[in-house]
């Protein structure tokens, strides 16, 4: 243990580290405060479908070799999400068919763009690193870290803003309407926000993992917690100490550093599920 401690001490002395905390903190906090909307509307999917869609388009911004592929695959995952949100709507294509046929698209796009016009000697490995987090998020810059913060921040405070909006359109849609609310317009807002999230989330967890850093801190509040309010909140901070717990253990051991926070999301989910049910007992 006491070797633990002392590595860590050497590892903070460095300042990507430092980083990637702060990065991994303000990605878990925002993922989690909308992790409980997308449970309770039934729409978890959306985040494992537009976190192809980002796949999708930085194979894009590769292939036309841009120095910062952060704005085009936020754009394209932004309209994305929009147009969820209006195929879904729609009598003709449910919501969880439109998602299907979005992700699934976007990712066989992706890839066929990366083996048609690749230039990378390791295309598996870029793919992979993709896929499934690397350690991109240990080489972050200060500009990187700056924009992540600025956009974890617009996150929160639209969260907190329209916290009342979105509780109504959470639980009810047709009341909330009936009572003043555009539903549509909230509905709109969360989809733009989740994109945002998925954006940020790609060089943490990387877009196969996106949707277990959503939804597990929220179904493991809901073992134990009932009131939305609760729920958020416990979700926020198991979702947080799940990150760095997760991030700590990635650096130390030289584990993939996504795959080791969903690892310490599925601990905690059990530890709370079993807690859960001795409460209920």
């Amino acid at each position: 243990m006491r070797e633990t401690w002392e590595a860590l001490a050497l590892y903070f002395q460095f300042p990507f580290v430092r980083y990637a905390l702060i990065v991994g903190v303000l990605i878990a906090l925002c993922s989690s405060l909308l992790g409980v909307t997308l449970v309770l509307k039934r729409f978890s999917f959306i985040g494992d479908g537009l976190s192809h869609v980002a796949f999708g388009a930085m194979a894009v911004s590769a292939v036309l070799k841009l120095n910062s592929d952060l704005p085009l695959v936020l754009v394209i995952t932004t309209l994305s999400a929009v147009l969820l949100l209006r195929t879904g709507q729609n009598a003709k294509i449910k919501g969880d068919a439109a998602v299907a046929m979005i992700s699934v698209g976007s990712l066989a796009l992706g890839y066929l763009l990366m083996n048609l016009f690749s230039t990378s000697a390791n295309l598996s490995g870029d793919v992979c690193s993709t896929l499934f987090g690397s350690t991109s998020i240990l080489t972050l810059t200060p500009l990187e870290v700056w924009l992540c913060a600025g956009l974890s921040a617009l996150t929160i405070a639209a969260f907190v803003v329209f916290y009342n909006k979105i509780f109504a359109v959470t639980f009810d849609e047709n009341f909330a309407q009936a009572t003043g609310v555009n539903a549509k317009l909230y509905n709109l807002l969360i989809a733009v926000l989740i994109a945002v999230i998925i954006v940020l989330a790609m060089n943490l967890v990387g877009s196969l993992l996106i949707s277990a850093l959503v939804i597990f801190p929220a179904l493991s509040a809901m073992r134990v917690f009932r009131s939305f309010r609760s729920v958020t909140v416990c979700s926020a901070l198991l979702s947080v100490f799940c990150a760095v717990l997760g991030i700590l253990i990635s650096i130390v051991q030289g584990t993939p550093v996504g795959s080791t926070i969903v690892a310490v999301d599925m601990a905690a989910f059990a530890l709370f599920s079993l807690a859960g049910a001795m409460f209920r007992r």
